[in-house]
């Protein structure tokens, strides 16, 4: 499928402000972008570098007064994502080393303290794909999806004891408990079609059987047709703006559509 979409992000200062924004897709095997721009105003200099993920960095710095940033993309992109219930589970010793750092608790993601509730969500299941399945499953069924039920401190081990969260805290308690029975895990944020209501969406991928598998424990069922901005260990590692200053956002819009088809003929 074809997406567009875009986001916009109105800030305004009253002091210089560095900034680092994260908002440009990177092809990859799950996704083609087929077009891009990217906006600021008032204009400054935007200094581009990828960070230790992969991950694209826009850094500037931000003059007083009001500050815009819009981007649009038109991206093609899978209408499934792939599963496969009998993808072994890779052992530590096997694993590459550039995925070794996603075994580990992060700030968000505190999957040392999570060991005992991930045993009990797996139980006896077979050393596969079953057992990320089983807890994505668990999430979704366990976890009410409450808005502004959490806020930037809000981790993994905070949604295990209040059982309601957003999309980022649904992702997080999934990467901790994956995390706790050795299956690296990563957070993915990005777009996600006929998401309601709009907003940027945050899910988790793990690594099976040598790749990568997304799981989406907002949805009763992992679906298709999203758009990959950035990948981390959790959300400090994929804020799609961090400022370092004084600053008031005024404004953000996304939206996600599907253009019209075109024949020729």
């Amino acid at each position: 499928m074809i997406l567009d979409a875009t986001c916009q992000l109105d800030y305004q200062t009253t002091e210089v402000v560095p900034a680092i924004f994260m908002l440009r897709p990177r092809s990859g095997w799950a996704q083609w972008i087929m077009r891009e721009e990217f906006y600021i105003q008032p204009q400054v200099p935007v200094v581009e570098f990828t960070d230790v993920y992969g991950n694209l960095c826009q850094r500037v710095v931000i003059m007083p007064g009001d500050f815009h940033v819009s981007v649009k993309y038109r991206v093609q992109v899978s209408d499934t994502v792939d599963a496969d219930p009998c993808a072994q589970l890779t052992y530590v010793q096997n694993m590459p080393p550039d995925v070794l750092h996603y075994l580990l608790p992060s700030r968000y993601c505190q999957s040392d303290q999570l060991s005992s509730l991930a045993e009990s969500i797996v139980g006896h299941l077979p050393e596969t794909f079953e057992r990320v399945a089983a807890i994505r499953t668990w999430v979704h069924q366990n976890i009410a999806y409450v808005s502004g039920s959490s806020d930037s401190s809000t981790s993994a081990l905070d949604t295990a004891d209040s059982l309601q969260g957003v999309c980022r805290d649904f992702a997080h308690l999934g990467i901790a408990l994956c995390r706790a029975i050795n299956v690296p895990a990563r957070m993915v944020v990005g777009f996600l079609y006929q998401l309601h209501p709009m907003d940027l969406h945050a899910w988790f991928e793990a690594f099976i059987g040598g790749r990568w598998f997304t799981f989406d424990a907002t949805e009763p069922t992992t679906r298709g047709n999203r758009i990959v901005v950035a990948y981390g260990r959790d959300a400090a590692d994929v804020a799609l703006a961090t400022m370092f200053g004084s600053f008031t956002m005024q404004n953000m819009y996304v939206t996600v559509t599907a253009p019209p088809i075109v024949t020729h003929g």
